[in-house]
């Protein structure tokens, strides 16, 4: 499950991204906090996740420190976009996702620094840093 955020956000505006965001004092965990802001993001219902792990955390040059929750979901559920956070909700095959040769390697400038970045392409959509390197992290740890 992915999301276009959008355009009116102070940082990453447009961008591909997973459901999810910042913990706060009412979290009891990091998977409380990623299910609260993906209930708040997508209206998934938290009863309805099934968490199996979490991949550990990641650094990202933007200076955000991610730790990625991995649930598994009923099919045929339907979400409602928050509209202030999210433009558009969409599904990307998972044979797909979980394909490490699908990814590719490109460069993008950020801060006048050149910065190395993976992208994986499906439809019009391009997914590329952060939850390009989440989504192949889980495909290298899905493979094996």
């Amino acid at each position: 499950m992915l999301t276009v955020r959008s355009e009116n956000l102070k940082s990453h505006a447009g961008q591909i991204s997973l459901p999810g965001g910042s913990s706060e004092s009412g979290d009891a965990d990091l998977a409380a906090a990623a299910l609260r802001e993906a209930e708040e993001e997508i209206g998934l219902p938290r009863d309805q996740v099934e968490v199996i792990g979490q991949l550990g955390p990641m650094e990202l040059p933007s200076g955000f420190r991610v730790t990625p929750v991995v649930g598994l979901i009923p099919p045929n559920l339907e979400f409602t976009a928050c509209t202030r956070e999210v433009a558009d909700i969409f599904q990307t095959p998972l044979a797909l996702i979980l394909n490490p040769e699908a990814y590719v390697r490109s460069s993008y400038l950020y801060a006048g620094v050149k910065r190395r970045t993976l992208e994986l392409h499906y439809e019009d959509y391009r997914i590329w840093g952060a939850t390009a390197a989440i989504l192949h992290r889980l495909a290298l740890l899905a493979k094996g």
